[in-house]
């Protein structure tokens, strides 16, 4: 690269947890920089989730936490093109990248789901994911699969 790399943003913990993992999730689930919506949104939803799993007695924090931990994704293909042919050619990720591409699945397939509100959503998502189903997990599965299938191909690696 001929530039400097760009320095990292400090990413302030959220208000109520104290943590700035919720911060990022937050940061995701924004529209239009409406991030008090979004905290309301998020805190909302992990109340029904402390409302629906009480019998848990994990915190919703733990749960949220948990949850990401089953969706998050260990290896992705990435398309090489290699003497005119493209190959999908499976790679690790990196944890950075990991926590991303979790956080980012988890509110994709959250949106997509059918419910009154996106807290009610979000919340069904979590326990889904929570409980290794849903949309979240399956992407996780489709995408280890994916890299398992195009194994042959990891020596192209770069």
């Amino acid at each position: 690269m001929r530039k400097a790399k760009p320095k990292k943003r400090v990413i302030l913990p959220d208000p109520v947890f104290n943590d700035k993992n919720v911060s990022k999730f937050v940061n995701h689930l924004m529209y239009d920089g409406k991030k008090n919506t979004a905290y309301e949104i998020f805190y909302k939803a992990l109340d029904t989730v402390k409302a629906k799993m009480g019998n848990e007695e994990k915190s919703p924090l733990e749960i949220w936490k948990q949850a990401l931990d089953n969706i998050t994704p260990q290896v992705e293909v990435k398309s090489r093109r290699i003497g005119g042919a493209t190959f999908q050619v499976p790679t690790e990720i990196r944890p950075d990248r990991k926590q991303s591409v979790s956080m980012k699945n988890l509110i994709q397939y959250a949106r997509k789901r059918g419910g009154k509100s996106m807290a009610d959503k979000l919340a069904a998502e979590i326990m889904d994911a929570f409980n290794n189903q849903g949309g979240a997990y399956k992407r996780k599965e489709d995408m280890h699969r994916m890299a398992e299938a195009n194994r042959a191909f990891a020596h192209f690696r770069f």
